[in-house]
């Protein structure tokens, strides 16, 4: 009878604390998140490489041994295995099979790690209310049914006001799909939310704090506080200070490492009461310890390492598959293990009146009467530490393997990272940038083709192995990279713009033109591939297509200022060209709008070259439309602007069409002369085919003047002078 009294005294909760109310509420309820969170956004910015190591190091003594621990739980006797056999078996095997899938066909694991990222904060909030419910009912608060609904909906609302702000904008991360959506639809919704959020939270404690007290209620609100940290603070930095969520280290970065030492702390505290209950009194929290970090090693690491070695796949895309997988079966088992209705869970967590006799009958009648030689074996000591010992040397080779693969600084480190396992696109691409640096363009190259020959769906490492070929002078082999990139990627507008250059350049025209239609097929907004079309189309005789062009490019560069394709040289250089084909097609007014235009734009930038051209290209346009008074005020502020740009060879044309202008409209010859002797001193240095036409022109002027070329030469500054002063009225 006093055995019997022990064993049960042994299997009730003491109190409402687990472990004891420090410990309860810095791990068990997240108290240390503000903290610990603050300090891992510090580390990060300013001691990279330490932090990145160090967090690895988090992750095999807290992230990994928390999904063994569902593992643990689920198949440690047969009696749990065959209860939630439909997730243990039926569910792991599809999962499996996932797996393999996800290695046969990339195109489909954007799909499950987005479903991953998304649904691990979800996976944190349920935790978080779990818990909350739990303390509430071990400190006699019990919660009327509308106040469980009340903190659920606003637990459920900062999950929402999350997700919103993991869908606002475009995904960064190619393995992240991303609705989207504009901050002026989400920012409403997310303000909303986190009212809700509020609102609910209150309704939910105001009358269990009245009945019970603060302090009784100090874990759930605790509780409530983490996930307030967690969930609601960093969408209100997003706001307010234009801090974006990176959803892959949101996920899977320090919170991960917070709600598995959560996991940890309480699982731990199930199995060992569980263990007590049914009277194994060799249960020992080291030893289960130990197995959580061994199994977790033997979860995560074994297998990438063996696909990327035997099977020569990438190791870093099969680690993230073996990741996602790995997240995704222990969501659903999580979710079919750990329910508080269930009497089993209820009387070893909260449940004064748990029944160890009846438990170890169960945990007597699941075992088997006879084992096998081979279960004697595989359950022996030796083979259990045998087992132990090598998965712990495996984590460290693995450790060692990631901190020398991402001392970005050190080439001997990536090199040795890179011996130890060479099917890593991650590393070679690490090892390229280092080459880059040394100034080894060669062997930079090498390591790029390397990376991308082991993972040719990194559309990164793609782009820059082909950005170094064409930097390098290595055209046919950047255009071979790029066409082999755009079977595999044929949507990338990136790599459609980039290709399309080198078709042009090898001497492909219809080749690049169609590859530049596809780039603006999938982003209008591609400003480069607006511009070599338009250029393509002038080179082609076809003004009216474009113009649509030259139009479509001013379009984005009003639209986006900021962006470093449409500067304002870019955008007066369009505009002038725009007004050029609009001219071609007897669009006048349309051609003199947009020359005019031009001319604003280049007076607002303070660029005298450019505002002179779109002068003298109106000048053009005002003489063919009848309006010579106009046409010759524009060629005289052209040729004024012309003597601060600096520009020899532009004056020098200029100078030129204005000496031909006066020519054709009965000015004094002496003048025509001046402007034609003028525009050849000016020519004489670079010589070519313009000064040759001036030459000539020159000299049919001379011959009418005779001897008054002479004087005219002597007196050429003023006759400059006359010229480029001629009253409009004068025409």
């Amino acid at each position: 009878m006093s055995a019997q009294a022990s064993t049960i005294s042994a299997a009730r909760p003491n109190g409402p604390w687990i472990y004891g109310p420090w410990l309860d509420l810095i791990v068990g309820c997240g108290a240390w998140s503000a903290p610990l969170l603050a300090a891992a956004l510090w580390l990060t910015r300013s001691h990279t490489h330490a932090w990145v190591v160090a967090f690895y190091l988090l992750a095999l003594a807290f992230n990994y041994p928390h999904f063994m621990a569902t593992v643990y739980r689920a198949y440690h006797t047969r009696a749990d295995f065959e209860k939630y056999k439909i997730f243990t078996l039926h569910i792991t095997l599809l999962l499996v099979l996932t797996g393999v899938l996800l290695h046969a066909s990339y195109r489909l694991f954007p799909w499950v790690f987005t479903l991953y990222i998304l649904w691990s904060p979800w996976h944190y909030t349920g935790q978080n209310y779990g818990l909350l419910m739990m303390f509430a009912r071990r400190s006699g608060a019990e919660a009327t049914p509308g106040e469980r609904r009340s903190i659920r909906t606003a637990f459920v609302a900062s999950y929402m006001m999350l997700l919103a702000s993991f869908e606002t904008g475009g995904s960064t991360d190619p393995l992240i799909l991303s609705l989207g959506l504009a901050a002026k639809y989400t920012l409403p919704a997310r303000l909303a939310l986190a009212a809700a959020f509020a609102i609910f939270l209150f309704l939910g404690f105001r009358r269990l704090i009245q009945r019970s007290g603060a302090r009784a209620l100090a874990a759930p609100l605790t509780l409530a506080l983490t996930q307030f940290i967690w969930f609601v603070v960093p969408t209100l930095l997003e706001l307010h200070a234009q801090y974006q969520i990176p959803q892959t280290r949101y996920s899977s970065g320090i919170l991960a490492v917070l709600h598995s030492a959560q996991y940890i702390w309480i699982t731990s505290y199930y199995q060992q009461r569980e263990a007590r209950a049914a009277g194994h009194a060799g249960w020992r929290m080291t030893r289960y310890f130990l197995t959580l970090v061994a199994g977790g090693i033997a979860l995560f690491i074994p297998g990438p390492w063996i696909v990327s070695r035997v099977l020569h796949f990438d190791f870093t895309t099969s680690f993230l598959i073996f990741t996602a997988v790995v997240n995704i079966h222990h969501f659903i088992l999580d979710g079919a293990l750990w329910k508080l209705r269930d009497s089993r869970i209820s009387a070893m967590l909260i449940d004064r009146s748990a029944k160890p006799q009846e438990r170890r009958k169960k945990v007597a009648a699941s075992r088997p009467a006879t084992r096998g030689i081979g279960s004697r074996i595989f359950s022996s000591t030796g083979f259990g530490w045998s087992l132990v010992a090598l998965l712990f040397l495996w984590g460290g080779i693995d450790q060692i393997r990631f901190a020398l693969g991402t001392h970005d600084a050190s080439l001997s480190a990536l090199v040795s990272a890179a011996r130890m396992n060479p099917y890593d696109s991650v590393v070679q691409a690490r090892i390229a940038s280092a080459q880059s640096r040394a100034g080894d363009r060669d062997a930079a190259i090498d390591a790029l083709t390397r990376a991308v020959e082991i993972n040719p769906y990194d559309a990164r490492a793609q782009q820059a192995c082909a950005r170094a070929l064409l930097e390098d002078g290595r055209y046919e082999e950047a255009y071979e990279r790029y066409a082999t990139m755009l079977e595999l990627f044929p949507r990338d507008p990136n790599a459609l713009v980039n290709y399309g250059l080198l078709a042009a350049r090898l001497g492909h025209p219809e080749e690049a033109m169609d590859s530049w239609e596809k780039a603006i097929t999938v982003d209008p907004n591609q400003p480069n591939a607006h511009l070599y079309l338009a250029e393509a189309f002038d080179q082609r005789g076809e003004p009216a297509a474009a113009a649509r062009h030259w139009d479509a490019f001013l379009h984005f560069a009003a639209a986006n200022p900021d962006d470093p394709a449409a500067g304002m040289e870019q955008q007066t250089s369009a505009a002038i060209q725009l007004a050029d084909d609009e001219s071609r097609v007897n669009r006048t007014d349309a051609a003199s709008a947009g020359y005019r235009s031009a001319i604003a734009m280049a007076e607002r930038a303070g660029d005298n070259k450019l505002e002179s051209l779109a002068l003298a290209h109106l000048a053009d346009l005002q003489e063919k439309s009848g309006d010579v008074k106009s046409a010759a005020d524009s060629y005289q502020r052209g040729l004024a602007l012309d003597a601060k740009s600096a520009d020899t060879h532009a004056e020098a044309l200029d100078w030129f069409n204005y000496g031909q202008f006066l020519r054709r409209h009965g000015m004094p010859e002496d003048l025509v002369y001046a402007c034609l002797l003028h525009s050849e001193q000016l020519l004489g240095k670079t010589g070519g085919a313009d000064l040759d036409t001036v030459k000539t022109i020159r000299h049919q002027v001379e011959s009418r003047l005779g001897n008054k070329a002479g004087a005219s030469e002597k007196d050429l500054p003023a006759l400059l002078a006359r010229a480029g002063g001629l009253p409009t009225q004068s025409f």
